[in-house]
């Protein structure tokens, strides 16, 4: 079993989670996969990357999430693989490069389900970033120049598709906080002291792990 941590990187949409995350990497010396991971996965499956894209972090039915872990649980023949549907396969595709990329190397993944994909991994640290809704709007309003009303609608859609998203895919549930070792409000500490956070965070766990 591989020694070296995996982080992972739940947030809500406009508290920089992804800028945590790729801070947090840079300081460690260690990759950060947020949209590379859909790549990878494409690139390990064969399936289109833009098919991942279109189907990223977006919720499914439950009938297809149970037709899903069915099949993940009782093993497939490439025959059956065959005659998956795509949304289907878009999800073994990138749960199978989550646990790849763990056994392979330390790293930052954020988003994906990515915690749940590593359930069974020892060193796994489950981060999840939050903060307040006038911070997170802001974030939006700057990195993609819309206003107010704009920046608070992308908000509560991108939230709500990533919940859906987690929530059916996983035991637990999004954003709460017995789904994660540690949670952090960016509006309190700021993104580089949440990047310390996280690092203390890690130190102790590894410690107690070792």
């Amino acid at each position: 079993m591989s020694k070296h941590p995996v982080i992972t990187i739940g947030r809500q949409c406009g508290s920089s989670g992804k800028v945590i995350g790729q801070k947090l990497a840079e300081e460690l010396g260690i990759k950060c996969y947020d949209k590379e991971l859909l790549a990878l996965a494409s690139k390990n499956s064969g399936l289109s990357e833009e098919l991942f894209e279109s189907h990223d972090e977006k919720p499914t039915s439950s009938f297809l999430y149970s037709l899903v872990m069915d099949t993940y649980s009782l093993g497939f023949t490439t025959s059956g693989y065959m005659d998956m549907p795509i949304n289907h396969k878009l999800f073994l595709a990138q749960f199978e490069t989550i646990k790849e990329l763990a056994m392979e190397e330390p790293c930052v993944i954020v988003g994906r389900c990515a915690d749940y994909a590593l359930s069974d991994y020892p060193n796994l640290i489950s981060v999840f970033i939050s903060a307040k809704d006038e911070d997170k709007i802001k974030s939006l309003k700057e990195l993609y120049q819309i206003d107010d009303a704009k920046a608070k609608d992308l908000m509560v859609k991108t939230d709500k598709q990533r919940s859906s998203y987690y929530n059916y895919y996983s035991n637990k549930k999004w954003g709460d906080v017995r789904s994660y070792d540690l949670c952090v409000d960016r509006s309190s500490v700021g993104v580089d002291g949440a990047v310390k956070v996280i690092k203390c965070f890690i130190e102790e766990k590894m410690n107690r792990l070792s």
